[in-house]
């Protein structure tokens, strides 16, 4: 079983920055892609940015230009640093993270609890 805990969510003015942490514990070994959801009040789940093992990554194009995705392979934790932050970035953020079994040969993906981001004018 794999756990993931995010932190640095808060209230920032627009035009601020912040920097959230997810770190997996459990099991986390053979960690995969990890990557940064959000959801806004009334709307759907949607990909913030994710970030392959080998560094590889992806982001949304609303987010693109803005926020950097990277991680720690050694540590399992993976972190999405935000800029120029505009009100419509307000959104509970969910870390994901997908984690390869030896046994069936497939991904299991895993939640984390998310943590809240408002972003004031």
């Amino acid at each position: 079983q794999v756990q993931l805990v995010e932190s640095g969510g808060g209230l920032v003015q627009a035009g601020g920055s912040l920097r959230l942490t997810c770190a997996a514990s459990g099991s986390p070994f053979s960690i995969n892609t990890m990557g940064w959801y959000r959801q806004a009040p009334g709307k759907q789940r949607e990909l913030v940015a994710k970030i392959d093992p080998g560094g590889t990554t992806n982001y949304a194009d609303s987010v693109r230009g803005r926020s950097t995705i990277s991680r720690d392979n050694a540590k399992n934790t993976v972190y999405l640093q935000m800029n120029s932050l505009k009100p419509e970035d307000t959104a509970v953020y969910y870390c994901n993270a997908d984690r390869y079994s030896w046994g069936t040969r497939l991904l299991d993906n895993y939640w984390g609890q998310g943590t809240q981001v408002t972003v004031s004018s």
